[in-house]
Protein backbone atom coordinates (compact mmCIF):
# COMPACT_ATOMS: atom_id res chain seq x y z
CA UNK A 1 0.00 0.00 0.00
CA UNK A 2 1.61 3.22 -1.21
CA UNK A 3 1.97 6.09 1.24
CA UNK A 4 0.02 9.11 -0.05
CA UNK A 5 2.82 11.53 0.80
CA UNK A 6 5.38 9.43 -1.06
CA UNK A 7 3.01 9.13 -4.00
CA UNK A 8 2.80 12.91 -4.36
CA UNK A 9 6.48 13.39 -3.51
CA UNK A 10 5.97 15.67 -0.49
CA UNK A 11 6.96 15.51 3.18
CA UNK A 12 4.42 14.78 5.92
CA UNK A 13 4.54 18.42 7.09
CA UNK A 14 3.94 19.86 3.62
CA UNK A 15 1.61 22.85 3.32
CA UNK A 16 -1.63 22.73 1.34
CA UNK A 17 -0.05 24.85 -1.38
CA UNK A 18 2.92 22.46 -1.66
CA UNK A 19 0.55 19.49 -1.91
CA UNK A 20 -1.45 21.25 -4.62
CA UNK A 21 1.65 22.07 -6.67
CA UNK A 22 3.00 18.53 -6.30
CA UNK A 23 -0.31 17.04 -7.42
CA UNK A 24 -0.51 19.24 -10.52
CA UNK A 25 3.06 18.35 -11.43
CA UNK A 26 2.47 14.61 -11.02
CA UNK A 27 -0.96 14.73 -12.71
CA UNK A 28 0.47 16.35 -15.83
CA UNK A 29 3.19 13.72 -15.88
CA UNK A 30 0.92 10.68 -15.53
CA UNK A 31 -2.28 11.82 -17.23
CA UNK A 32 -3.41 8.98 -19.58
CA UNK A 33 -3.73 11.41 -22.49
CA UNK A 34 -0.05 12.28 -22.11
CA UNK A 35 1.02 8.63 -21.85
CA UNK A 36 -1.03 6.69 -24.40
CA UNK A 37 1.65 3.99 -24.69
CA UNK A 38 2.09 3.45 -20.93
CA UNK A 39 -0.45 0.88 -19.63
CA UNK A 40 0.30 1.76 -16.02
CA UNK A 41 -0.24 5.50 -16.39
CA UNK A 42 -4.00 5.35 -15.89
CA UNK A 43 -3.71 3.37 -12.65
CA UNK A 44 -1.00 5.71 -11.39
CA UNK A 45 -3.18 8.68 -12.27
CA UNK A 46 -6.09 7.26 -10.28
CA UNK A 47 -3.83 6.70 -7.26
CA UNK A 48 -2.64 10.32 -7.49
CA UNK A 49 -6.25 11.52 -7.49
CA UNK A 50 -7.05 9.43 -4.45
CA UNK A 51 -4.00 10.72 -2.57
CA UNK A 52 -4.78 14.34 -3.44
CA UNK A 53 -8.45 14.05 -2.46
CA UNK A 54 -7.34 12.99 1.04
CA UNK A 55 -4.34 15.26 1.64
CA UNK A 56 -6.05 18.36 0.23
CA UNK A 57 -8.86 18.03 2.78
CA UNK A 58 -7.67 18.99 6.32
CA UNK A 59 -10.16 16.66 8.07
CA UNK A 60 -9.36 13.67 5.86
CA UNK A 61 -5.65 14.40 6.12
CA UNK A 62 -5.83 14.44 9.92
CA UNK A 63 -7.62 11.07 9.92
CA UNK A 64 -5.10 9.65 7.46
CA UNK A 65 -2.15 10.82 9.60
CA UNK A 66 -3.70 9.25 12.70
CA UNK A 67 -5.16 6.01 11.36
CA UNK A 68 -3.71 5.47 7.90
CA UNK A 69 -5.79 4.59 4.82
CA UNK A 70 -8.43 2.81 6.95
CA UNK A 71 -9.30 6.12 8.58
CA UNK A 72 -10.38 7.60 5.26
CA UNK A 73 -11.57 4.47 3.45
CA UNK A 74 -14.62 5.27 1.39
CA UNK A 75 -14.03 9.03 1.60
CA UNK A 76 -11.79 9.20 -1.45
CA UNK A 77 -12.68 7.53 -4.74
CA UNK A 78 -10.30 6.75 -7.54
CA UNK A 79 -11.48 9.77 -9.49
CA UNK A 80 -12.03 12.19 -6.59
CA UNK A 81 -10.42 15.58 -6.86
CA UNK A 82 -9.62 15.18 -10.56
CA UNK A 83 -9.46 18.71 -12.07
CA UNK A 84 -9.21 17.28 -15.58
CA UNK A 85 -12.67 15.71 -15.48
CA UNK A 86 -13.90 12.11 -15.43
CA UNK A 87 -14.65 9.70 -18.21
CA UNK A 88 -18.18 8.57 -19.02
CA UNK A 89 -17.45 5.17 -17.44
CA UNK A 90 -16.27 6.89 -14.24
CA UNK A 91 -19.52 8.81 -13.97
CA UNK A 92 -21.57 5.66 -14.53
CA UNK A 93 -19.61 3.95 -11.77
CA UNK A 94 -20.11 6.84 -9.35
CA UNK A 95 -23.88 6.98 -9.83
CA UNK A 96 -24.75 3.31 -10.31
CA UNK A 97 -21.80 1.41 -8.78
CA UNK A 98 -21.13 -0.29 -12.10
CA UNK A 99 -18.65 -0.31 -14.94
CA UNK A 100 -19.41 0.27 -18.62
CA UNK A 101 -22.92 -0.79 -19.71
CA UNK A 102 -23.95 -1.59 -16.13
CA UNK A 103 -21.60 -4.58 -15.71
CA UNK A 104 -19.92 -5.15 -12.36
CA UNK A 105 -17.23 -7.51 -11.30
CA UNK A 106 -17.68 -9.46 -8.05
CA UNK A 107 -15.84 -8.11 -5.07
CA UNK A 108 -12.60 -9.81 -4.17
CA UNK A 109 -12.83 -12.11 -1.14
CA UNK A 110 -9.58 -10.85 0.28
CA UNK A 111 -9.84 -8.21 2.97
CA UNK A 112 -7.12 -6.01 4.38
CA UNK A 113 -6.39 -6.72 8.02
CA UNK A 114 -7.38 -4.21 10.67
CA UNK A 115 -4.84 -1.92 12.30
CA UNK A 116 -3.67 -2.79 15.80
CA UNK A 117 -2.36 -0.60 18.58
CA UNK A 118 0.05 -1.10 21.46
CA UNK A 119 1.43 1.19 24.15
CA UNK A 120 5.16 0.95 24.91
CA UNK A 121 6.71 2.39 28.05
CA UNK A 122 10.23 3.77 27.81
CA UNK A 123 12.70 5.10 30.31
CA UNK A 124 14.01 8.60 29.67
CA UNK A 125 17.38 7.16 28.62
CA UNK A 126 15.75 4.73 26.15
CA UNK A 127 13.78 7.58 24.59
CA UNK A 128 16.94 9.67 24.15
CA UNK A 129 19.29 7.02 22.77
CA UNK A 130 16.85 4.50 21.27
CA UNK A 131 16.15 0.91 22.26
CA UNK A 132 14.69 -2.43 21.20
CA UNK A 133 11.49 -3.36 23.04
CA UNK A 134 9.76 -6.73 23.00
CA UNK A 135 5.98 -6.46 23.25
CA UNK A 136 3.30 -9.15 23.41
CA UNK A 137 -0.14 -8.61 21.93
CA UNK A 138 -3.05 -10.59 20.55
CA UNK A 139 -3.29 -10.39 16.76
CA UNK A 140 -5.34 -12.03 14.04
CA UNK A 141 -3.22 -14.54 12.10
CA UNK A 142 -3.95 -16.76 9.10
CA UNK A 143 -5.62 -19.99 10.21
CA UNK A 144 -3.06 -22.80 10.00
CA UNK A 145 -5.79 -25.39 9.47
CA UNK A 146 -7.31 -23.95 6.30
CA UNK A 147 -4.29 -21.78 5.43
CA UNK A 148 -6.48 -18.70 5.34
CA UNK A 149 -9.03 -19.95 2.80
CA UNK A 150 -11.84 -20.34 5.33
CA UNK A 151 -12.81 -23.72 3.83
CA UNK A 152 -12.47 -27.05 5.62
CA UNK A 153 -9.50 -29.18 4.61
CA UNK A 154 -10.19 -30.99 1.35
CA UNK A 155 -12.79 -28.46 0.23
CA UNK A 156 -12.65 -25.05 -1.39
CA UNK A 157 -14.95 -22.06 -1.97
CA UNK A 158 -17.55 -22.56 -4.70
CA UNK A 159 -19.55 -20.29 -6.94
CA UNK A 160 -22.38 -18.65 -5.02
CA UNK A 161 -25.65 -20.46 -5.76
CA UNK A 162 -27.76 -17.40 -5.05
CA UNK A 163 -26.14 -14.92 -7.49
CA UNK A 164 -24.41 -17.35 -9.83
CA UNK A 165 -21.02 -15.80 -9.11
CA UNK A 166 -21.92 -12.26 -10.15
CA UNK A 167 -21.94 -10.90 -6.63
CA UNK A 168 -25.27 -9.17 -7.32
CA UNK A 169 -28.93 -9.94 -6.91
CA UNK A 170 -31.21 -8.39 -9.54
CA UNK A 171 -34.81 -7.48 -8.90
CA UNK A 172 -37.31 -6.76 -11.69
CA UNK A 173 -40.47 -4.80 -11.02
CA UNK A 174 -43.12 -3.24 -13.19
CA UNK A 175 -43.86 0.48 -13.21
CA UNK A 176 -45.80 2.92 -15.37
CA UNK A 177 -42.63 3.41 -17.40
CA UNK A 178 -42.08 -0.31 -17.90
CA UNK A 179 -39.71 -2.73 -16.22
CA UNK A 180 -37.22 -1.39 -13.71
CA UNK A 181 -34.22 -3.58 -12.89
CA UNK A 182 -32.35 -2.91 -9.68
CA UNK A 183 -29.18 -4.63 -8.52
CA UNK A 184 -28.02 -5.09 -4.92
CA UNK A 185 -25.13 -6.86 -3.25
CA UNK A 186 -25.73 -10.55 -2.76
CA UNK A 187 -26.43 -11.22 0.91
CA UNK A 188 -25.13 -14.78 0.77
CA UNK A 189 -21.63 -14.11 -0.58
CA UNK A 190 -21.39 -10.41 0.36
CA UNK A 191 -20.73 -9.51 -3.25
CA UNK A 192 -17.72 -11.82 -3.69
CA UNK A 193 -19.42 -14.33 -5.98
CA UNK A 194 -18.19 -17.22 -3.84
CA UNK A 195 -19.53 -19.07 -0.83
CA UNK A 196 -18.00 -21.62 1.54
CA UNK A 197 -20.22 -24.70 1.80
CA UNK A 198 -17.96 -26.37 4.41
CA UNK A 199 -16.47 -23.69 6.69
CA UNK A 200 -13.25 -24.47 8.54
CA UNK A 201 -14.04 -25.79 12.01
CA UNK A 202 -11.26 -23.83 13.63
CA UNK A 203 -11.74 -20.33 12.21
CA UNK A 204 -15.45 -20.85 11.34
CA UNK A 205 -14.87 -19.78 7.78
CA UNK A 206 -13.18 -16.47 8.65
CA UNK A 207 -9.70 -17.52 7.49
CA UNK A 208 -8.05 -15.95 10.56
CA UNK A 209 -7.71 -16.83 14.24
CA UNK A 210 -6.47 -14.86 17.25
CA UNK A 211 -2.94 -15.62 18.40
CA UNK A 212 -0.55 -14.27 21.00
CA UNK A 213 2.31 -12.63 19.16
CA UNK A 214 5.67 -11.28 20.29
CA UNK A 215 7.10 -8.39 18.30
CA UNK A 216 10.43 -6.62 18.63
CA UNK A 217 10.06 -2.89 18.04
CA UNK A 218 13.05 -0.70 17.17
CA UNK A 219 12.71 2.62 18.96
CA UNK A 220 14.62 5.35 17.14
CA UNK A 221 16.76 7.81 19.16
CA UNK A 222 15.15 11.09 20.12
CA UNK A 223 11.50 10.01 20.46
CA UNK A 224 9.24 11.92 22.83
CA UNK A 225 6.36 11.13 25.16
CA UNK A 226 3.03 10.75 23.35
CA UNK A 227 4.52 10.09 19.90
CA UNK A 228 2.79 7.55 17.68
CA UNK A 229 4.66 5.48 15.13
CA UNK A 230 3.14 3.38 12.34
CA UNK A 231 4.69 0.02 11.49
CA UNK A 232 3.28 -0.97 8.08
CA UNK A 233 2.16 -4.57 7.74
CA UNK A 234 2.63 -5.45 11.43
CA UNK A 235 -1.05 -5.39 12.38
CA UNK A 236 -3.85 -7.97 12.09
CA UNK A 237 -3.61 -10.47 9.23
CA UNK A 238 -5.90 -9.93 6.27
CA UNK A 239 -8.73 -12.32 5.45
CA UNK A 240 -8.49 -14.78 2.56
CA UNK A 241 -5.03 -13.67 1.48
CA UNK A 242 -5.58 -9.95 1.98
CA UNK A 243 -2.69 -7.73 3.11
CA UNK A 244 -2.11 -7.24 6.85
CA UNK A 245 -2.99 -4.02 8.64
CA UNK A 246 -0.56 -1.68 10.34
CA UNK A 247 0.61 -1.55 13.93
CA UNK A 248 0.39 1.79 15.71
CA UNK A 249 2.82 2.21 18.60
CA UNK A 250 2.14 4.87 21.23
CA UNK A 251 5.18 5.82 23.29
CA UNK A 252 5.01 6.65 26.99
CA UNK A 253 8.26 8.10 28.38
CA UNK A 254 8.96 8.12 32.11
CA UNK A 255 10.30 11.41 33.53
CA UNK A 256 13.91 11.61 34.71
CA UNK A 257 14.78 12.88 38.20
CA UNK A 258 17.60 15.12 36.90
CA UNK A 259 17.19 15.78 33.18
CA UNK A 260 14.38 17.13 31.03
CA UNK A 261 14.06 17.99 27.34
CA UNK A 262 13.39 20.97 25.14
CA UNK A 263 13.40 19.64 21.62
CA UNK A 264 16.82 18.08 21.05
CA UNK A 265 18.39 19.94 23.99
CA UNK A 266 18.84 18.35 27.42
CA UNK A 267 18.21 20.54 30.46
CA UNK A 268 19.27 20.10 34.06
CA UNK A 269 20.14 22.10 37.16
CA UNK A 270 23.26 21.78 39.33
CA UNK A 271 23.64 23.09 42.85
CA UNK A 272 26.64 25.37 43.43
CA UNK A 273 27.82 26.31 46.95
CA UNK A 274 27.65 30.02 47.70
CA UNK A 275 31.39 30.13 48.33
CA UNK A 276 32.19 28.42 45.00
CA UNK A 277 29.93 30.86 43.18
CA UNK A 278 31.80 33.76 44.75
CA UNK A 279 35.35 32.42 44.62
CA UNK A 280 35.20 30.06 41.66
CA UNK A 281 35.70 26.32 41.54
CA UNK A 282 34.13 23.33 39.85
CA UNK A 283 31.28 20.85 40.28
CA UNK A 284 30.76 17.41 38.75
CA UNK A 285 27.75 16.12 36.79
CA UNK A 286 27.09 12.55 35.67
CA UNK A 287 25.56 12.63 32.18
CA UNK A 288 22.92 10.27 30.77
CA UNK A 289 25.72 8.34 29.09
CA UNK A 290 27.35 7.70 32.47
CA UNK A 291 30.39 9.92 32.00
CA UNK A 292 31.51 12.46 34.62
CA UNK A 293 31.38 15.99 33.28
CA UNK A 294 33.40 18.67 35.14
CA UNK A 295 31.70 22.06 35.13
CA UNK A 296 33.97 25.03 35.80
CA UNK A 297 32.51 27.75 38.02
CA UNK A 298 33.78 31.25 37.28
CA UNK A 299 34.35 33.62 40.22
CA UNK A 300 31.30 35.80 40.77
CA UNK A 301 28.86 33.37 39.11
CA UNK A 302 25.28 34.58 39.52
CA UNK A 303 22.23 32.38 40.23
CA UNK A 304 20.57 31.16 37.02
CA UNK A 305 23.77 31.21 34.93
CA UNK A 306 23.50 28.60 32.14
CA UNK A 307 26.44 26.60 30.83
CA UNK A 308 26.08 25.13 27.32
CA UNK A 309 27.87 21.93 26.28
CA UNK A 310 27.71 21.37 22.53
CA UNK A 311 26.55 18.02 21.13
CA UNK A 312 25.86 16.54 24.56
CA UNK A 313 22.10 16.52 24.06
CA UNK A 314 19.56 14.30 22.31
CA UNK A 315 20.51 12.55 19.02
CA UNK A 316 18.27 13.67 16.19
CA UNK A 317 17.70 10.12 14.93
CA UNK A 318 17.90 11.21 11.28
CA UNK A 319 21.04 9.20 10.56
CA UNK A 320 23.24 12.29 10.12
CA UNK A 321 24.79 12.11 13.59
CA UNK A 322 23.38 15.45 14.72
CA UNK A 323 22.77 16.07 18.42
CA UNK A 324 21.35 18.80 20.53
CA UNK A 325 23.16 20.55 23.39
CA UNK A 326 23.26 20.07 27.14
CA UNK A 327 22.18 23.18 29.06
CA UNK A 328 23.16 23.23 32.74
CA UNK A 329 21.65 25.88 34.99
CA UNK A 330 23.83 26.81 37.98
CA UNK A 331 21.71 27.12 41.11
CA UNK A 332 23.58 28.98 43.84
CA UNK A 333 22.79 27.39 47.23
CA UNK A 334 22.32 29.72 50.19
CA UNK A 335 22.95 27.93 53.50
CA UNK A 336 19.92 27.89 55.77
CA UNK A 337 21.44 26.70 59.08
CA UNK A 338 24.62 28.53 60.09
CA UNK A 339 26.83 27.96 63.11
CA UNK A 340 27.85 30.91 65.27
CA UNK A 341 31.34 30.88 63.77
CA UNK A 342 29.86 30.96 60.25
CA UNK A 343 27.60 33.85 61.21
CA UNK A 344 30.55 35.75 62.68
CA UNK A 345 32.57 35.28 59.49
CA UNK A 346 29.68 36.36 57.27
CA UNK A 347 29.13 39.49 59.39
CA UNK A 348 32.82 40.24 59.08
CA UNK A 349 32.57 39.85 55.30
CA UNK A 350 29.49 42.07 55.23
CA UNK A 351 31.36 44.75 57.23
CA UNK A 352 34.27 44.58 54.82
CA UNK A 353 31.88 45.03 51.87
CA UNK A 354 29.92 47.76 53.61
CA UNK A 355 26.69 45.75 53.56
CA UNK A 356 25.63 45.91 57.25
CA UNK A 357 23.38 48.43 58.93
CA UNK A 358 26.26 49.58 61.16
CA UNK A 359 28.58 50.43 58.24
CA UNK A 360 25.86 51.89 55.97
CA UNK A 361 23.12 53.54 58.06
CA UNK A 362 19.63 53.07 56.62
CA UNK A 363 20.70 50.32 54.18
CA UNK A 364 18.16 47.73 55.32
CA UNK A 365 15.49 50.37 55.72
CA UNK A 366 15.93 51.26 52.03
CA UNK A 367 15.73 47.61 51.02
CA UNK A 368 12.38 47.36 52.86
CA UNK A 369 11.15 50.46 51.08
CA UNK A 370 10.98 52.56 54.29
CA UNK A 371 12.23 56.18 54.45
CA UNK A 372 15.59 56.82 56.03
Amino acid sequence: MTDYYELLGVSRDATQEEIKRAYRRQARRYHPDANPSDPGAEERFKDLNKAYSVLSDPDKRQRYDAFGPDGVEGLAGAGAGDPFGSTFEDLIGQFFGAGPFGSRRPRTRSRRGADAGVRVELSFVEAVFGAKKDVSLRLAAACDRCHGSGAEAGTEPTVCQRCGGTGQQRTVRQSLLGQIVTASTCQVCDGTGQEIPSPCGRCRGQGVVAKESSITIDIAPGVEDGMRERLPGRGHAGQYGGPPGDLWVELVVEPHPVFSRRGDDLLCGVGVPMTAAALGGSVQLTTLEGEDLVIEIDPGTQPGTVKRFRKKGVPSGDGWGRRGDLLVELKVEIPANLSEEERRLLRQLADLRGETSESVPGLFARLRGSPR
